[in-house]
């Protein structure tokens, strides 16, 4: 297969939520992202509707980590359109086989470590007046982001399904809880960055025993108020209510 055919995939596969649905979820646009490949490969059209049918079936995982899913399968396609036997069946149950374990991954390492590290590295720079704050956000989560899908697919698309076995249960555990461990470092970062709490006349003696104590300690109230299902709009307006109150009886400085 063409590489220029591959990296078509890869800018396609971009789009997997665009046709989002309840019914096999993702199915739209995982076939949208594998149609240059099987255009390639399959130039018969009763072949190539076929491909297109097999791909429609129900899909559903994180949007980056499904690259190296794609790469599995784009190997697994080759080498059945030049007459290997590998079945429908067999390319579905790659992709149901990877897609829960590898969504499980794809939540801490994107969504609650690297893309909260970047914005707030941009939210810093934007807080001092730099107009490359929200620039450096863009440019760096899409650098990141796309070079992930590239990789991770050409990956997938080397090892094929041998793949399948360097991503056993104990290195994605081992992902997953370093990635939660690092999200959880910027969290406590962001929180004293962030959440400024300046109690009238001992503020000063409790930077100078715990700093960031105070905010550290709302954060955690909040969080487990949040978690009880309490909404959010609703606990934004009492904090909001409560400090001003604090700040008129005197007891905190806003």
């Amino acid at each position: 297969m063409k590489k220029s055919t591959r990296l078509k995939v890869c800018l396609n596969h971009q789009y997997l939520q665009g046709s989002w649905n309840f019914e096999r979820m993702q199915n739209g646009g995982w076939c949208y992202g594998l149609l240059p490949a099987l255009k390639e490969l399959y130039p018969n059209k009763e072949d190539f509707d076929k491909a297109v049918d097999r791909h429609l079936k129900f899909y559903n995982t994180h949007p980056y980590v499904s690259a190296p899913i794609v790469g599995i399968v784009l190997a697994m396609e080759e080498e059945k359109a030049k007459g290997a036997d590998i079945s429908d069946t067999s390319i579905q149950d790659v992709k149901i086989g990877l897609m829960g374990p590898l969504a499980g991954v794809g939540d801490p390492v994107f969504w609650f470590t690297m893309r909260p590290i970047l914005a707030a590295v941009g939210a810093s720079l934007a807080l001092s007046q730099n107009v490359l704050g929200p620039i450096f956000f863009f440019v760096a989560w899409n650098v990141l982001r796309f070079g992930f899908l590239w990789i991770t697919q050409e990956l997938g698309y080397k090892k094929g399904t041998k793949l399948i076995t360097d991503l056993s249960d104990t290195s994605l555990k081992n992902v997953t809880l370093a990635a939660s461990m690092l999200g959880m470092f910027v969290v406590g970062i962001l929180v004293q960055r962030f959440v400024q709490i300046d109690v009238v006349k001992i503020q000063s003696d409790l930077d100078m025993v715990l700093p960031g104590v105070l905010s550290l300690c709302l954060f955690f109230c909040c969080t487990k108020i949040l978690k009880k299902g309490f909404s959010p709009v609703l606990l934004i307006v009492i904090l909001f209510i409560l400090c001003v109150i604090l700040e008129m009886a005197g007891i905190l400085v806003i």
